[in-house]
């Protein structure tokens, strides 16, 4: 029964066959312990960061389906630059929120060293790598979105950091915060932080499936001699 249990919860259906009864909460159960969470500036970067990606898909399905910021603006270019400049300018709010949080509330002094300091700034530096080589892989509409309005890849992007791991901009985004929050010794950034890979986690998820739906309807509708192009994940 034991082995049998086992080989169900092995893989291959990603987080579906995950086995969250032996997952250790202690570990986040102590930090609470440190942080504040009727605080505004915790509140607030909580808020911003869930609304963010919520806002970018249910306005990129609204856009799809109705291509209404495309007749709005003349041009679906001109719509994704618009939509694209939004995003960075919430993706500049949660940074500020998350960083008013973590600046405002106690450090952890098992992490206010040295050590601890340069392994952050390690972690950083890693998570800047990934989102930036993701941009100049991916482009700017390829980045924001640019598949929702119709402008579709030629190709899959499939070189660095694509080959090394799925999704690199979300994961390099959340390093940030995981090495930013480590560099500042703060609990309530790692609490945010683990609120940011959840966020991220979900995320995926919804767009993982709209992915496959979108490239289904291609692969039908490119059954002439039509070119089927590609739709590309973008991580924000």
């Amino acid at each position: 029964m034991g082995a049998r249990s086992r080989r169900q919860l092995d893989c291959c259906a990603g987080l579906i066959n995950l086995d969250y009864s032996k997952v250790d909460l202690s570990g986040m159960t102590k930090l609470l312990g440190y942080v504040d969470l009727a605080d505004f500036s915790f509140v607030a970067a909580v808020l911003c960061i869930i609304f963010n990606p919520l806002f970018w898909n249910l306005v990129a399905r609204w856009e799809h389906k109705t291509r209404s910021l495309s007749k709005a603006f003349g041009s679906p270019y001109k719509a994704c630059y618009c939509l694209g400049i939004t995003i960075l300018l919430l993706n500049f709010l949660r940074s500020y929120c998350f960083t008013r949080a973590v600046t405002s509330q106690p450090k952890l002094e098992g992490l206010d060293c040295l050590a601890a300091y340069h392994t952050g700034l390690v972690i950083l530096g890693v998570g800047v790598v990934f989102v930036l080589s993701s941009f100049l892989a991916l482009g700017f509409v390829g980045t924001y979105l640019g598949d929702y309005f119709g402008i579709l890849m030629d190709a899959k992007v499939t070189k660095f950091p694509f080959n090394v791991l799925d999704n690199p901009m979300y994961w390099g985004s959340t390093a940030n915060y995981l090495g930013w929050s480590i560099m500042n010794a703060s609990p309530t950034g790692l609490v945010l932080t683990a609120v940011v890979a959840v966020t991220y986690m979900v995320a995926t998820l919804f767009e993982g499936f709209w992915k496959l739906k979108k490239l289904t309807l291609r692969e039908l509708d490119s059954s002439g001699n039509k070119e089927l192009k590609h739709t590309q994940h973008r991580y924000l």
